[in-house]
C-alpha cells in the first residue's frame, strides 16, 4: 500500500494531527538552494536574481525567496507591484525588481517599500518621477528594450526618447537609471540566430544609453535559459525562473538532472475513495471512458479547480502504490478517477497518489504532464491552486 500523509506545514503556521486537506503540495527547500547554487555556477561572473513571481511558480512566495536569498541570490524579481510589495513586507533585505504596472498605479509604493521599476516607456518615466516628488525619494529604474521579443520594452527606434526622459528625470534628482534590460525570445532554442541577434541589438541599446550619459550599474538579458545556454547573454545580472524550481527551460535539449537541477515540488493526495467497478462500467462525465475488465477505481482529491488541467482527461500520469496509472475518463472540478486494475483491491482509501515529483521514485514528473497535455512545465506548476496546501520540508529559512 502507499504512503500516508503527514501533518501539514504551511507558510502560516503548522497544526497536529491528520490534515485537513487531503492533498498537498511538498516544496524542498533544500532542492530550490541547491538549484540557485547550480544556477549561479552557470553564470559565475554575473550576479543572480531569482524571480519569484506568481507565488514562486507556485512553490511559495516568501520561502522559497528568503532559501534563495540564503544561497546566494542578490536580487528577486516579480511581475506585479503587489506581489513586489508583499514580498518586501516579509523580507527587507535584498533588491527587488518589479516590471508590470499599467498608467495610474501606486508607484509611491513602490518607493517607500524600496524597490527598483521598470520603464520601457516615456509615460512610464513620467509616472516614476511624480511618485519620487511625492515621496522625495530617488526613484530606481531600469530601463527595458525590446530587442526582438515584440512584448515589454521600447522598441530600438523608441528606445532613445525613452533614454531621453530617463535623462531629464535624473537632470531633476527624481530618478536613477541603475538597469538596462531585454527579454530573449527563442533562448530554449539553443541553435537559433535570434539569440545572438537579440544580444547584438542589446548590446547597441546599452551602447547608446551609455553615449547619452546614462550609467547603468546592471545590465541584463538572460532568463533560466540563456543562464543555462547562452554565457554571452550573462552580462551583469541573470534571472532565472523555471530553473530555480528544478525544472529544465528546454528539456528536448537537456533534462533537469543534466544541468545539475532537481525539482522541487511533489504534487500528492490521499485516495478519498476506493471501490470495485465491473466492465464496462462509465467513468466521470460524458462517460469517455469504460472500464474493459472487472476492477477498482480510486478518486483522487484534486481537479481543474486546483489547477489540474482538464487537457490531462484520460491522460495525466500518476503512481499509486509503486505503480504507474493515468487518469481516467475527464478531470472534475475537484477530482479524477484512476482504474486501479484487478488487483486494486489491496489499495485501500488513504494511500497516496502521487501526481508529479522529482521522479527519483519512478513518480511522474511536471514535464511528463506537460508532455500528456501539450504544455509546459512552466504551466503546471505555476497553476496549481492556492486551495492545495504548501507543506514545506524542514529547512530553517521556511
Amino acid at each position: 500500500m502507499g504512503g500516508r500523509l503527514g501533518a501539514v506545514s504551511t507558510p502560516d503556521g503548522e497544526h497536529d494531527g491528520a490534515p485537513a486537506h487531503p492533498a498537498r503540495a511538498v516544496v524542498d527547500l533544500g532542492a530550490v538552494a541547491g538549484n540557485v547554487a547550480a544556477l549561479r555556477g552557470a553564470a559565475p561572473t554575473a550576479e543572480m536574481m531569482a524571480v519569484v513571481k506568481a507565488d514562486a511558480y507556485g512553490h511559495g512566495l516568501l520561502p522559497v525567496a528568503r532559501t534563495a536569498v540564503a544561497a546566494g541570490a542578490t536580487w528577486l524579481g516579480v511581475a506585479q507591484l503587489e506581489e513586489a510589495l508583499l514580498l518586501r513586507a516579509g523580507l527587507p533585505g535584498p533588491r527587488i525588481l518589479t516590471w508590470l504596472y499599467a498608467p495610474g498605479a501606486p508607484l509611491h509604493l513602490a518607493l517607500t517599500a524600496d524597490l527598483d521599476l521598470s520603464a520601457s516607456a516615456p509615460w512610464a518615466v513620467r509616472e516614476v518621477a511624480v511618485a519620487a516628488r511625492a515621496t522625495g525619494r530617488t526613484a530606481r529604474v531600469h530601463l527595458k528594450v525590446d530587442t526582438g521579443m515584440g512584448r515589454g520594452g521600447a522598441r530600438p527606434e523608441a528606445f532613445g526618447d525613452l533614454v531621453d526622459a530617463a535623462r531629464r528625470a535624473e537632470a531633476e534628482g527624481t530618478v536613477e537609471v541603475v538597469g538596462i534590460w531585454s527579454h530573449l525570445a527563442c533562448a530554449d532554442e539553443v541553435d537559433s540566430p535570434v539569440t545572438a541577434a537579440q544580444t547584438e541589438a542589446f548590446a547597441a541599446a546599452v551602447a547608446a544609453a551609455e553615449a547619452a550619459g546614462l550609467r547603468p550599474q546592471v545590465r541584463h538579458l538572460a532568463a533560466s535559459s540563456g543562464t543555462l545556454f547562452h554565457p554571452a547573454t550573462h552580462f551583469d545580472l541573470v534571472r532565472p525562473g523555471i530553473a530555480v524550481y528544478g525544472l529544465s527551460p528546454a528539456p528536448e535539449v537537456a533534462g533537469a538532472e543534466a544541468l545539475g537541477l532537481r525539482p522541487a515540488m511533489r504534487l500528492e493526495a490521499r485516495l478519498t475513495l476506493v471501490k470495485p467497478a465491473p466492465a464496462g462500467t462509465a467513468v466521470s462525465y460524458g462517460h469517455t471512458e469504460r472500464t474493459t475488465a472487472d476492477t477498482h477505481l480510486g478518486v483522487v482529491p484534486l481537479g481543474y479547480g486546483d489547477g489540474i488541467p482538464r487537457a490531462a482527461s484520460s491522460a495525466g500520469p500518476v503512481q499509486v502504490a509503486g505503480r504507474r496509472l493515468r487518469v481516467t475518463g475527464r478531470v472534475c472540478m475537484d477530482q479524477v478517477v484512476l482504474d486501479l486494475g484487478p488487483d486494486g483491491g489491496a489499495v485501500a482509501e488513504g494511500d497516496v497518489a502521487v501526481l508529479f515529483g522529482d521522479g527519483r521514485a519512478g513518480e511522474p514528473t511536471a514535464d511528463d504532464w506537460a508532455r500528456v497535455c501539450g504544455t509546459i512545465s512552466y504551466e503546471i506548476v505555476t497553476r496549481l491552486g492556492a486551495r492545495v496546501p504548501r507543506h514545506y520540508l524542514p529547512g530553517e529559512h521556511a
